[in-house]
């Protein structure tokens, strides 16, 4: 199940299918980086599914443990690894197929002075978490994906002892709303997430034809 607040605008495969349109674009826009090592991290269960979805274009590593907090937990015990070749590493989700590229590359510039690199969304949550290191009790999972998600992190990072940089505020997609602002923004340009594009380009085609076979009748 993904993008359940999605669901009463799109049936479930219909949104299900969307989703993998956003993996393939950000997967795409992860590419676009020179010199930076990728991974997808999921739960185990999930590792053949998204290794199919993907075309194995990616590297797709189990998480350890369950849920959000063990999700980000594991990104950075994978890609850190030894504190004393510290490596800048950003997890950032899928749900954001339209992000710059240049706001990764900030972000992974921004590490070589602070501790902790986030990207705020105006929903209260936010898009993407970077450090140079593991850090015990940095995420809450009773607040990942509520409102307060960012402030929760923030004193967390504060109460750690960590300097933070924030990126520029940005929007992921949750609500239909979400998508109906990211459908007006890929009119003008496709190329921020071609596949999302095209799939929102015929989603509306197929409405307007039903519409219009509606109105014949």
């Amino acid at each position: 199940m993904v993008k359940t607040r999605l669901s009463p605008s799109f049936p479930v495969p219909a949104v299900t299918e969307l989703y993998r349109c956003f993996l393939e674009d950000t997967v795409a826009l992860a590419r676009t980086l020179n010199s930076v090592e990728l991974a997808i991290m999921c739960p185990e269960t999930d590792v053949d599914e998204l290794i199919r979805a993907t075309n194995d274009a990616v590297p797709v590593v189990p998480q350890t443990g369950r849920g959000l907090e063990a999700g980000l937990n594991s990104v950075f015990a994978h890609f850190a690894g030894d504190i004393r070749t510290p490596k800048r590493v950003i997890a950032f989700n899928s749900d954001s197929p339209h992000l710059p590229a240049s706001v990764l590359m900030a972000a992974f510039r921004a590490l070589a002075s602070f501790d902790l690199v986030v990207g705020p969304t105006h929903d209260g949550g936010y898009y993407l978490v970077g450090a140079t290191a593991t850090h015990p009790g940095l995420f809450a999972e009773n607040t990942m994906g509520t409102t307060n998600a960012l402030d929760s992190l923030l004193a967390r990072a504060r109460s750690l002892g960590l300097s933070v940089h924030l990126t520029s505020p940005f929007y992921d997609i949750d609500e239909p709303s979400d998508l109906q602002r990211l459908a007006t923004e890929l009119r003008h340009s496709p190329g921020m997430a071609p596949k999302t594009s095209a799939w929102l380009l015929a989603s509306e085609n197929k409405e307007s034809k039903a519409a219009q076979n509606g109105g014949d009748e």
